[in-house]
This record gives C-alpha cells, sequence and structure tokens, in this order.
C-alpha cells in the first residue's frame, strides 16, 4: 500500500490513446532503438489512424522516451514502498538496496512476454552515463530517488561521476538477464530465478569494490 505523502505525488496515469502509444513505442524502441525507430509506425501500432499521434500527444520523439521511462518507473514505486518497508535508512543493507532497484522490472513484460522494457531502458542508460548521480533525466520517484540516495551511500570514495558509472554498468549486467531471456539465448540450462540472484551478488560485490581513482575525482 502507497503511503499518503508518496500518494499526493503520483502523477495523472496517462489516457488510453496515450498509454496504448506508450506501450507501443516501448517494443518498438526495444526493437528499432530510439533513434531509428518510425513514429508513424509507433502510432500505427497503438491503433492511432493519425500519422502524426505521437507529435499531437507528445510532441517530440525525446518526450515520448521520457513518457515510457517515466510511465514504467511509477508502475515499480509500489513494489519498492513495499520492498523498503518502513525501516530506518541505516537498517537496508546493499543487498536490499540492490533488488529493490532491480527486481520490480521482472514484472515489466510486454504483450508478447519479453521484457522489451529492458531493451528499451538500456538504451536510454547509454545516455545519461555521463551526468551527475541519479540523474536520469526526470524526477523520480520518491521510493526510487531514497534508494539511490542511500545506494550512494555504500559508495563513499569516488566521486559521483564514477558512482553513476558503477550503478548503469550495474544496470546493464542485470537488464542484459531479461533480455537474452527474451530471447532465449540462454537455453533452458539456467533458471531465471538463479540467474537473477546470481546477478544481483555480482552487481553486490561491483558496487562495494574499492574505487582504483582519485575518491576526489
Amino acid at each position: 500500500m502507497i503511503n499518503a505523502a508518496i500518494a499526493q505525488t503520483i502523477p495523472t496515469p496517462p489516457g488510453e490513446a496515450k498509454r496504448a502509444l506508450i506501450h507501443a513505442a516501448e517494443t518498438i524502441f526495444a526493437r528499432d532503438g530510439i533513434e531509428g525507430a518510425s513514429l508513424r509506425e509507433i502510432a500505427a501500432a497503438a491503433g492511432q489512424r493519425n500519422h502524426h499521434a505521437v507529435q499531437y500527444h507528445f510532441g517530440t520523439r525525446e518526450a515520448l522516451v521520457q513518457a515510457v521511462f517515466s510511465y514504467r518507473m511509477w508502475q515499480m514505486e509500489a513494489g519498492r514502498v513495499v520492498m523498503l518497508g518502513d525501516r530506518p535508512d541505516e537498517a537496508i543493507d546493499l543487498r536490499t538496496l540492490i533488488g529493490t532497484v532491480f527486481l520490480p522490472q521482472i514484472e515489466l513484460i510486454d504483450a508478447h512476454g519479453d521484457y522489451a522494457y529492458a531493451a528499451f531502458l538500456s538504451q536510454y542508460l547509454m545516455r545519461h552515463e555521463g551526468r551527475g548521480y541519479g540523474n536520469f533525466g526526470e524526477d523520480l520517484p520518491p521510493a526510487l530517488a531514497r534508494t539511490l540516495m542511500l545506494l550512494r551511500a555504500h559508495m563513499p570514495a569516488m566521486p559521483d561521476t564514477a558512482a553513476q558509472r558503477r550503478l548503469i554498468t550495474a544496470c546493464f549486467m542485470f537488464l542484459n538477464i531479461l533480455v537474452i531471456h527474451s530471447r532465449g539465448m540462454m537455453g533452458q540450462s539456467e533458471k531465471l530465478e538463479l540467474m537473477l540472484d546470481d546477478t544481483i551478488g555480482q552487481i553486490e560485490a561491483a558496487l562495494a569494490a574499492p574505487y582504483a581513482g582519485d575518491p576526489a575525482g
């Protein structure tokens, strides 16, 4: 259950037409790339007769990209609230924080049973690696923002750019497991749950590793 303070910050859900465009965009961005996807094809896949439906509802390609990101971030917020619980900051360990960032993404499966959002997010994150820690182009939902703040405290001896790079590299590790699972590239040799648990362990070790550079940047 989302508490009252968080509930006040939840944006108004998109209408049916916008939601259809967001879902279509996620799938087509994942397949063709954010820059390579056809906005007309997205409109058609969303059941819109108007070829310029994306421009009508969102204005620009970039605004649509941000809408996909924001829509999914808010979908995961309730799960993150539950995972954090009512514990004080100092009682939440590193592995719990990592799970809170990544595990809610397991539920984001598209109409074809694929992890299209994982493929989309991998491309989205490439645009944000050089930015300050936690800067992903949008105001983040409160539970995610809190989680990233606490995660940063576990990487104190490094500049923000290094912490952001580590965070995004960790994202790529986790998202890659979802993408290759969707495409059947791993066969049936390992169960998804085992792969994800092992990857969370890898991420934990990577984030906690000593920084090789000057902590002051």
